[in-house]
């Protein structure tokens, strides 16, 4: 028996978690190519999720009805843990940029002394500061935009993970 997209509400609900994600992922790449805006070390990780995320997500969305039980309650559950880790890495970056916690030394500004013939090293790879804010919406930032879009997602596939599959 094969239902439609509107009448599967726990397909419905993942399939909308994937576009989302996809759409997120797809704006920091396009922030990063079209907006100018280089993304610093923490930045880099929280896209991490998304890599590892969404291609699980799109073969249990392909393979719906197809994958045994079992199977896509496992697959879908690493999803859902991917996304958890996504808000916590979003969650804590964000808490840099705001200054509730300090961030890695690498890229917050409390690193090693530098010495005048590092200054002069043309070819020395830029630091991106984790701590500053590159761009903020009505006061969210990026990496809170991020953590509230994972949660989302987070929120949306256990919602699947509790409704189950039909059929």
């Amino acid at each position: 028996m094969t239902t439609s997209l509107a009448t599967d509400r726990p397909r419905l609900l993942a399939t909308i978690s994937f576009v989302l994600g996809l759409a997120t992922i797809a704006g920091a790449w396009g922030s990063q190519l079209f907006g100018g805006l280089v993304p610093c070390e923490l930045c880099l990780e929280q896209r991490l999720p998304y890599y590892w995320g969404l291609p699980l997500l799109a073969l249990v969305l392909i393979l719906w009805h197809r994958l045994p039980r079992a199977v896509w309650y496992v697959g879908l559950a690493l999803v859902l843990l991917t996304f958890i880790w996504s808000t916590y890495l979003a969650g804590y970056h964000a808490g840099v940029e705001y200054g509730f916690w300090p961030g890695p030394t690498a890229c917050t500004g409390t690193g090693v002394d530098v010495s005048f013939s590092d200054l002069t090293n043309i070819n020395a790879a830029r630091v991106v500061p984790c701590d500053k804010i590159q761009f903020s919406l009505f006061g969210v930032t990026l990496a809170g935009a991020n953590t509230l879009i994972s949660a989302a997602i987070v929120l949306m596939l256990g919602t699947v993970l509790l409704k189950g599959r039909k059929g």
